[in-house]
């Protein structure tokens, strides 16, 4: 016996490396991350289908629930639509719950977070977001109809002292913004670049960990395959893909 705890000891000193009895129990494999997809105004979830199937496609948890966005105005939808989203992550065993969100959605998304916290939060990529306010809602408010026609919550978007977004502050977790650059026929309302609906400058956000402008327009930019690869890379990695070899 003397003879075989020499043996073990020398092989230890050696630097050599002891493996486990086969029946050794492995490690367990890390749960899957959850990405919760928040649409936009007058939109539903099949405006997210494609972004849907790529996330899976990738190994993640998907939720892509809908939300009546006409129906009532921001404090209401976000309360509506974010936390039966995050418990289907958690029913899922989920790891990391991120956010993908188009338009409103990312409003939704920042209302909710400065009021109240999600357990095991992740990242999240908004798409098109009018985090300082649409100067289309400004000039189009008082339009007879328009409210009619989008709902409550769209005169939350404006710029001024009515404005959810702007009395949100700076983000403080990981959020990447994609924002696109096509000229609608509505771009000579606003000012500067925009894809249509919201400005480049509008879609900024303090605190913001990356930032990008592709050409495409507000209503599709979800579906753009270049920023469909773009929220991919930042859910994985925390930042967009600027190398000039893409």
């Amino acid at each position: 016996m003397k003879r075989i705890i020499v043996f073990v000891a020398l092989l230890a000193g050696a630097g050599c490396t002891i493996l486990p009895e086969a029946d050794s129990p492995a490690v367990a494999a890390a749960p899957p991350d959850c990405v919760i997809l928040l649409h936009g105004l007058m939109r539903t979830p099949g405006s997210l289908g494609e972004m849907e199937d790529s996330l899976a496609a990738a190994g993640y948890l998907v939720v892509n629930d809908g939300y009546p966005s006409r129906d009532a105005q921001i404090d209401v939808l976000a309360v509506e639509a974010i936390p039966a989203a995050v418990e289907k992550c958690h029913d899922q065993d989920a790891g990391r719950i991120n956010f993908v969100t188009h338009s409103l959605g990312g409003i939704l998304l920042r209302y909710y977070l400065s009021t109240d916290e999600i357990e095991q939060f992740g990242r999240v990529v908004m798409l098109g977001p009018p985090n300082q306010g649409s100067e289309l809602v400004d000039k189009l408010s008082g339009v007879p109809g328009f409210t009619l026609l989008y709902g409550p919550a769209v005169l939350q978007l404006g710029t001024d002292n009515a404005s959810v977004p702007l009395q949100l502050g700076a983000a403080d977790y990981e959020v990447g913004i994609i924002v696109g650059r096509n000229a609608g026929p509505l771009s000579g309302l606003l000012p500067g670049e925009d894809d249509g609906t919201v400005t480049v400058e509008s879609a900024r956000l303090d605190g913001m960990t990356d930032f990008l402008v592709l050409d495409a327009g507000h209503t599709f930019v979800m579906n753009n395959n270049e920023a469909v690869r773009q929220t991919l890379f930042f859910l994985d990695s925390g930042r967009f893909d600027k190398s000039d070899d893409h």
